[in-house]
């Protein structure tokens, strides 16, 4: 019988867990969130962010920018922040409107306040071998919650559908870290059902409808990243979770799986860099 991740409570043992350590100290930690436009889904993670952060004792900063404004502001106020000794922790929330470049924003954080671990030095030393200042929030959610239901990554084979720079790309990094044998999939792929059967555990990270029963071996892990609307206005994943789940030994669910514990790890990494800069153990 299929056993499934539950993200909602690794979450709220984790957070438990770190508003007893964030309760110990004198100063508290920031978080600054920089929110452009007025994209829906975006003021909603926003807004559970704030909420979240503000629980734990965490001070957060929120700063909403029209639209309209240019790559330039965003560059001066994120050189602001990174002078700013009272912010540990700045977020742009993704995606950004067009006319402004989100590589250049990115890059201009200060990465020992990349609070998603997206800079090109936190990166760099992710691919690299070395240690970041913090891990992005997904990949590390999403390893923190196979590591409490022990699946062990060794030597399995992870197929991981979807190549981007938040998800695909650092995940299949932190899966070799932990030795496993790893196959990246994305649209261009030829045959990815006869890819996807191979794994031990399957990782989707894409946001349509794609996995389904029969492109999966039984007994797999399976870790669905994908959240979007169906046409019902339903929220599901990229897995289609009644069937999968007859055969997969492990299943997260959408909502409820990775998602909260994406929200985790960037509690988690706002208190890890409020401990490095203020060089002392995180404990964590």
């Amino acid at each position: 019988m299929v056993e499934i991740l539950d993200g909602k409570k690794l979450r709220d043992e984790i957070l438990a867990e770190l508003k007893l350590k964030i309760d110990m100290l004198d100063k508290k930690p920031s978080l600054c969130v920089i929110l452009v436009g007025e994209n829906p889904a975006s003021k909603i993670y926003v807004n559970n962010k704030k909420k979240t952060a503000e629980k734990l004792g965490i001070k957060s900063v929120m700063i909403n920018y029209p639209k309209s404004v240019t790559e330039n502001e965003l560059l001066e106020k994120i050189k602001e922040l990174n002078n700013d000794v009272n912010i540990n922790a700045i977020l742009v929330q993704l995606p950004l409107p067009a006319h402004i470049n989100c590589q250049n924003i990115i890059s201009a954080i200060s990465p020992i306040k990349d609070v998603d671990g997206f800079t090109p030095e936190n990166l760099g030393k992710l691919f690299s071998g070395q240690t970041p200042y913090v891990y992005p929030c997904t990949p590390k959610g999403m390893l923190l919650l196979l590591d409490k239901y022990n699946i062990e990554l060794d030597g399995k084979h992870v197929v991981i559908v979807g190549r981007s720079n938040i998800v695909g790309k650092p995940a299949a990094q932190m899966m070799l870290n932990r030795n496993a044998t790893v196959t990246i999939c994305h649209s261009h792929t030829k045959n990815l059902a006869d890819i996807t059967k191979t794994a031990d555990v399957l990782i989707s990270a894409v946001g349509e409808k794609l996995i389904e029963d029969n492109m999966l071996k039984p007994n797999c892990v399976v870790v669905d990243v994908g959240i979007f609307k169906d046409n019902s206005g339903k929220t599901r994943g990229d897995v289609e979770f009644d069937t999968v789940s007859r055969i997969a030994s492990y299943i997260s669910p959408v909502p409820g799986g990775v998602g909260p514990m994406t929200i985790a790890s960037l509690m988690i990494n706002t208190f890890e860099l409020f401990m490095i800069q203020n060089k002392r153990s995180s404990g964590i």
